[in-house]
C-alpha cells in the first residue's frame, strides 16, 4: 500500500458494506481471494460457517472453481459451469443447489426454479457434513448454471 494515496488506502482497509440482510457487499472477481474477502465479511456467526463450508467444499470438490457475482460466492467444477452458491440473509446463510431438483435427497427448500433447490442453515443448526458432502460431490457431477 506504499505508493497509494491517503484516500485510496483508507478506502482499501474499509470493511465492505453489508446489504440487506446482512449480505457482504464485495465487487465480483474470479478465484479464491474474493470469495476469502465475502466469507471474511460474513458478520457474526456467519463468517466461521461460511469458512467451514468453504472448507468443506473445497475437500469434496478438490478441484472446485470459486468467484463472486452478485454478491454470492459461487462454486463450479471448470467447463461445466457452477454447481453452488452461498448468500446471507438476516437469520440464516442460504445454500444454492443449481441442479438440486437432480440431488438424492432433494434439498429441502423450493425454489421458483424448478431445477434449484436451496438448503438454509440458521445459528446454532447443527451441520451435517456428511449429507453436505454427498449433495456437494453429487451437485458437482452435473452440468452447473454458467451466467
Amino acid at each position: 500500500m506504499s505508493g497509494m494515496t491517503s484516500k485510496a488506502r483508507a478506502k482499501a482497509t474499509e470493511k465492505p458494506v453489508l446489504l440487506s440482510g446482512g449480505n457482504p457487499q464485495i465487487a465480483k472477481g474470479d478465484g479464491d481471494a474474493p470469495v476469502q474477502a465475502y466469507i471474511a465479511a460474513m458478520p457474526g456467526w456467519k463468517s466461521d460457517v461460511g469458512q467451514q463450508l468453504d472448507t468443506l467444499i473445497g475437500r469434496a470438490v478438490p478441484n472446485v472453481q470459486k468467484a463472486v457475482k452478485w454478491n454470492s460466492p459461487l462454486y463450479g467444477v471448470e467447463g461445466q459451469g457452477f454447481f453452488l452458491g452461498l448468500h446471507c440473509f438476516a437469520k440464516y446463510i442460504k445454500l444454492a443447489f443449481f441442479r438440486g431438483a437432480a440431488l438424492d435427497p432433494v434439498p429441502p427448500v423450493a425454489s421458483k426454479d424448478a431445477n434449484t433447490r436451496y438448503f438454509h442453515i440458521h445459528e446454532d443448526d447443527p451441520i451435517d457434513e456428511a449429507q453436505l458432502t454427498a449433495w456437494i460431490r453429487q451437485a458437482a457431477r452435473l452440468p452447473g448454471w454458467t451466467p
